[in-house]
């Protein structure tokens, strides 16, 4: 009875979240039709335009499809969850957990830092190249129109970002029926040029992607290049999993979106096989437009750009998502974050990532003027962040989920195979374009090492003067006068006395009647059981040691967590509560524990920093700062 109550309500509500998916997640790879099958035959290195070189790239991106994203990514990776969540930064934060501080966790975090710096890379460049291949649709329907694209696509692209601090809930609402929309019609253009040239099915046997390789060699190895752009936003698939979990995401994937994609792709192949040399000499600068009748070509231009804009929305919306992750877990410096929902805690909005963002998109826009001379630039973000996440994957067969070797040494090697051989394709389009997101990626790199290794080097510093604050609250009591009220010294580590505390000391020479240390702790999961959130410690005479345990996926909302607190002699009243925080100036030590320009970078990051104030959502008239000197 309870089955049949409960199953088909489990089902309709997987239904639902699927559908939801293909709104939110397969935009990236959605949109790929719009350039990788062109880009391939038109992209740096030309193919000639005959049934067996057809063929051979829709046969590999078949079977790229099939191996990445399918099996690597949707049935492999999307098992290493952690706690739910995915991505690089969750799969880094879940091996830690197993490897501890050992040579391969040492690595691991490495490499996921340098997959989130590309990341950054592949968030400027999808936006650009995917609005502006959907624009240039219209020169499929009048040439004329070519000088409009690129003022079209701007205004587009400064629009999205524009909007970004209203949120997406209202505009996401549109998002899963124009997904549905734009997939079912590139499947039906595929399906009826499939129907008049069957002959393209033939690529479904790997023959004719090996083929491919006879035939031109070293230009088909040039080639890969571009087919990999087929399977570009696979890991927005992984690091979705979360918000719709693995279940609706793999009924997306394999019920809806690949065979949409999949018919699309073989539907171009069979619009080219089936058309004279001339004809397809034209055809092939565009394709996916060429698909539709002229008199519905207008009308998927607009479903692409539309499509593009919400592949757009989804890739800005991962990047905020990742660089709150990345804040979380100690590689970004605190930013200002506003939350647009009031039900959906996920839903963020970071000013300067946004900003950063719009102004690298227009400056990419303008300096590359068309998708085709974006797309040396894209592929290489795109095949390193595959790359690291395959080398993380071995880490993950191996030392984690300890498979046997004549099982984990295979499937190892045919990925380190597969994407060592798109990475070093687009290694050689590093002249073309590709330096960017590794300009991009390196920069990143820099900052975001810079930063984690600089806040270690404090903490020890602080670590090593601090006082224990059990000595300090017996020494304090006696000798320094109480006054009412309750005092919050926010301490980042988990021992010692506040530097605050010591200056107010010094200072004020008073102590309040109840004195609180509070650190927020900011575990590798990325959700904390609210039962395990709050750590007390009576110290005895009116001091507290208080430790707010949070989930790199949650915000803190200290004032919140602390209304729900009554075991620290009763209740705080925000209006009798001050919270006092350190504000360090960074000097060099005779020895410094970083070269000087990374001090001097450390020390920028750091003022330029949101207050705690902010990110904690503490109460703008109730917090002192104090400031202090330290030396690293």
């Amino acid at each position: 009875m309870t089955s049949a109550t409960h199953g088909p309500d489990r089902e309709s509500a997987k239904l639902k979240l699927a559908v939801g998916a293909i709104g939110i997640v397969f935009g990236d790879i959605g949109t790929s039709p719009l350039y990788a099958f062109r880009e391939t035959f038109v992209g740096p290195h030309k193919l000639t335009i005959d049934d067996a070189h057809i063929l051979g790239v829709v046969s590999l991106i078949f079977w790229s499809m099939t191996l990445i994203v399918a099996i690597q990514y949707v049935s492999i990776l999307m098992r290493a969850d952690n706690k739910g969540q995915g991505g690089t930064l969750a799969l880094v934060a879940l091996m830690s957990r197993h490897l501890g501080k050992s040579k391969y966790g040492f690595l691991t975090v490495l490499f996921g830092v340098f997959a989130t710096a590309l990341f950054y890379g592949d968030s400027m460049i999808t936006p650009a190249i995917s609005v502006l291949s959907a624009v240039e649709g219209l020169t499929v329907v009048q040439a004329s129109l070519s000088r409009f694209v690129i003022p079209i696509a701007l205004v587009l692209l400064i629009g999205l970002f524009m909007i970004q601090r209203r949120g997406s809930e209202k505009v996401g609402a549109l998002f899963a029926p124009i997904m549905l929309v734009y997939f079912t019609t590139i499947a039906v253009l595929g399906v009826i040029h499939i129907f008049t040239t069957p002959t393209i099915f033939y690529a479904l046997n790997p023959y004719y992607a090996v083929n491919f390789f006879i035939l031109d060699k070293w230009t088909a190895f040039l080639a890969l290049g571009s087919v990999v752009l087929a399977v570009t936003g696979s890991e927005a698939l992984y690091s979705d999993m979360g918000h719709f979990g693995r279940g609706p995401m793999r009924l997306s994937w394999f019920g809806f979106v690949m065979p949409c994609l999949l018919l699309n792709y073989f539907g171009q192949g069979a619009m080219i096989i089936g058309m004279g040399d001339a004809a397809a000499a034209e055809a092939i600068e565009n394709p996916f437009f060429f698909m539709a009748p002229d008199i519905f070509r207008l009308p998927l231009v607009l479903l692409a750009t539309a499509a593009t804009f919400i592949a757009s929305q989804a890739v800005i919306s991962g990047a905020f998502s990742v660089t709150h992750q990345a804040i979380q877990l100690g590689f970004v410096p605190r930013l200002s974050i506003r939350h647009t929902s009031d039900e959906h805690h996920g839903q963020i909005y970071i000013p300067l990532v946004n900003w950063v963002l719009m102004i690298a998109v227009i400056i990419l826009v303008l300096m590359f003027r068309n998708s085709s001379n974006l797309a040396s630039a894209y592929g290489i973000a795109v095949t390193g962040a595959m790359m690291i996440d395959t080398c993380l994957m071995a880490v993950l067969l191996t030392a984690v989920w300890k498979w046997k070797w004549w099982s984990a040494y295979p499937v190892i090697l045919i990925f380190l195979i597969v994407d060592g051989a798109y990475f070093a394709s687009n290694f050689t389009k590093v002249p073309d374009g590709g330096w960017f997101p590794l300009l991009i990626a390196f920069f990143a790199f820099t900052l975001l090492t810079t930063w984690a290794k600089g806040r270690k080097l404090m903490r020890a510093r602080m670590t090593e003067i601090g006082l224990p604050l059990d000595i300090f609250a017996k020494s304090a009591h006696n000798s320094t006068k109480r006054v009412a009220g309750t005092a919050i010294f926010m301490n980042s580590g988990s021992t010692g006395t506040p530097s605050a505390l010591l200056h107010n000391i010094k200072h004020n020479k008073v102590l309040h009647e109840r004195v609180v240390v509070l650190t927020v702790a900011i575990g590798d999961v990325p959700y904390v059981d609210p039962d395990q959130r709050l750590e007390v410690q009576d110290l005895g005479q009116g001091f507290y040691r208080v430790i707010l345990h949070y989930g790199f996926m949650e915000e803190t909302d200290v004032p919140a967590a602390l209304a729900k607190v009554d075991m620290c002699g009763g209740k705080f009243e925000m209006m009798q509560t001050s919270f006092f925080l350190s504000r360090q100036t960074l000097l060099s030590a005779e020895k410094p524990g970083m070269p000087i320009w990374r001090e001097r970078l450390f020390a920028w990051m750091m003022r330029n920093a949101a207050t705690p104030m902010e990110f904690f959502r503490l109460p703008t008239n109730r917090v002192v700062e104090l400031g202090s000197q330290v030396e690293i």
